[in-house]
């Protein structure tokens, strides 16, 4: 890994395409491809090794929302993982998950992990989230409401029983991550 600066600018870019490309796996970067997920550009880098790389960057919004904007998988893991917590807010949320195409719905799962659950309005937001009619929002609604389940949270029951009317829609929808998203949040009540 480079020894990068760790401020935003044009320097901070070239240093974590340098990094990334120091980490790519062609082979990974080949199954990413053939699958579909409908980036620009994927260098097959395992989230772990992301990882190493983001804490090697002090989170920024400007630089996450750059690395956002590139529609390079792994920027965008980046982005999601440099966005500092405190300053991401409903609407930029909103505006993130409308950027995750439903091929993409590993960013959809490691947005929910890294910046809705640890939200203090996550849990509101993601029930606004499953009952939104785009399969996306959905989608990072159920794995917001799964992340919490996880970390002991404790729903009202017409909270629950609103999640299950939910959930047993998606369990009916064509979108498989939905549907998978949706099942593992029913068993974890």
């Amino acid at each position: 890994m480079s020894n990068a600066p760790t401020t935003r600018g044009d320097g901070v870019i070239d240093a974590i395409r340098a990094d990334l490309r120091a980490a790519m796996n062609g082979v990974a970067a080949a199954a990413i491809r053939r699958s579909g997920m409908a980036y620009r550009l994927a260098y097959g880098v395992e989230l772990p090794r992301l990882r190493d790389i983001a804490a090697a960057y002090t989170p920024d919004r400007r630089l996450a929302q750059t690395l956002w904007d590139e529609d390079v998988r792994e920027m965008r893991m980046l982005a999601i993982m440099l966005f500092p917590h405190q300053d991401m807010d409903r609407q930029r949320a909103l505006t993130w998950i409308d950027g995750i195409r439903p091929a993409q719905a590993e960013l959809a799962g490691l947005f929910a992990m890294e910046q809705l659950a640890p939200q203090p309005w996550a849990a509101d937001m993601a029930f606004c989230l499953i009952a939104d009619t785009d399969a996306v929002r959905q989608l990072c609604g159920y794995l917001t409401i799964g992340r919490l389940l996880m970390g002991g949270a404790q729903l009202a029951p017409h909270a629950e029983s609103e999640l299950r009317d939910q959930a047993e829609a998606a369990l009916a929808d064509d979108f498989a991550p939905l549907r998978r998203a949706a099942a593992n949040t029913l068993s974890r009540l």
